[in-house]
């Protein structure tokens, strides 16, 4: 058994297919099919059932392919190690972000970071919060954003910045008329929120049950640029983030009342990344920027 061996695995289990996990291997099919042959010779347990139309794996070969993903992250690292001892400041970096805070956090980093560290290729991966989690542990992204708090005990973070919710209303609505909205301002009130897997999706119902407001049923937006559309249109009221807050003659960003609802959002990263002292000085560059906004609070 070697870590070519548990490449072909963890491929076969991704893609399925013999066919297209030899293509990602850069090997031939039948090449792919006798070296998975021996590792379950090797091993002595089963880890496909083969048929005409489709590969199956076995629990074993799941369990065992789990543990892959773990090794070749494991050794990715050691390579890692390896080429930051000459330099901790280059080669790639691979960065994950959710949906709801990508368009609206990188314009105003990311021409700083690349100016900070020249020799540093940034790479940005918009995923939804659960794959991002996922790919973070198998070793698939040196560090993500999400919004605390996210329990994974072999993740280390540092806290960011905190970004209040506004509600966005239509300019002639009569909530756009208040200075600031209180908690009773939203009693049985409907409000059109985002589509499931969405991390601002359970941040909104959250603050919705505190204010005693409703979902707007049979509508769910996949965006937040969908949600200001059907606000503008005066289909209805929404919590937008203060960073998606951008200004429209036909939309309202009203403040909420202390205690005023928002998110925090940290920098996750492995315990055991090769990139720890480079993320650092990441994270400090970004506190840097994120204090010179005024939009949000800096993490101290």
């Amino acid at each position: 058994m070697n870590i070519r061996d548990l490449k072909y695995l963890v491929a076969l289990v991704d893609h399925s297919h013999f066919g297209n996990a030899a293509k990602a291997c850069f090997i031939s099919q039948p090449a792919l099919s006798m070296q998975i042959k021996k590792l379950e010779a090797t091993l002595g347990v089963k880890l496909l059932e083969r048929s005409n139309k489709a590969v199956l794996i076995t629990e074993s070969g799941r369990e065992i392919a789990a543990r892959a993903r773990l090794i070749l992250s494991q050794v990715e690292e050691v390579r890692e190690y390896a080429k930051l001892a000459h330099d901790p400041y280059q080669g790639q970096f691979k960065i994950g972000i959710f949906p709801t805070l990508a368009p609206y956090l990188l314009p105003l980093i990311i021409p700083s970071l690349t100016l900070s560290f020249p020799k540093v290729s940034f790479y940005l991966i918009e995923e939804q919060t659960h794959e991002l989690i996922e790919k973070l542990k198998h070793g698939e992204l040196h560090a993500v954003f999400l919004a605390a708090p996210v329990h994974e005990p072999s993740f280390h973070f540092e806290n960011l910045f905190e970004e209040e919710f506004m509600l966005a209303a239509p300019s002639q609505h009569a909530l756009a008329k208040l200075k600031s909205i209180k908690q009773n301002d939203l009693d049985n009130l409907n409000l059109l929120l985002l589509n499931d897997g969405h991390c601002l999706r359970q941040q909104a119902l959250s603050i919705c049950e505190k204010m005693h407001a409703r979902e707007t049923e049979k509508f769910r937006a996949t965006s937040l640029e969908t949600l200001r559309h059907m606000v503008v249109a005066n289909v209805g009221v929404t919590l937008m983030p203060k960073l998606a807050c951008h200004a429209n003659n036909n939309i309202t960003y009203v403040p909420f009342d202390a205690p005023t609802p928002s998110r925090s959002i940290g920098l996750y990263w492995r315990h055991s990344t090769a990139k720890a002292l480079l993320i650092a000085d990441l994270v400090k560059e970004i506190k840097k920027i994120m204090a010179e906004n005024k939009m949000v609070i800096a993490a101290s």
